[in-house]
């Protein structure tokens, strides 16, 4: 009977050993690749939340313009000096270049 308990608790021992270099890999990927990634998209909606009329901003297409108007999920780009106007989504803003209450400095 003692032999019987001494080998399940030497083949649970083994099995959870196992496991470990798993939880550990998966504790890896959270730290390094999930959780960053995370962040970014955290910032990201923040940018884009914040932008206001007037910013300078580059689009993800790589179109660079100056915000005119803004709407619930769109806003209108100005991006020459001939006043060539463009409508596009705000979740295709890669960055604010100059924000508006810099340029006017």
């Amino acid at each position: 009977m003692m032999n019987a308990l001494m080998l399940f608790s030497a083949d649970a021992t083994g099995s959870l050993l196992m496991f470990i270099p798993l939880i550990v890999i998966f504790v890896a990927m959270y730290f390094f690749m999930i959780r960053p990634q995370k962040k970014q998209e955290k910032e990201a909606t923040r940018m884009r939340d914040e932008l206001t009329v007037g910013d300078e901003i580059t689009t993800i297409g790589g179109i660079i313009g100056k915000i005119v108007s803004i709407k619930d999920e769109t806003l209108v780009l100005e991006t020459t000096k001939d006043r060539t106007r463009i409508r596009i989504l705000k979740s295709a803003v890669s960055r604010v270049d100059v924000k508006a209450e810099d340029a006017q400095d």
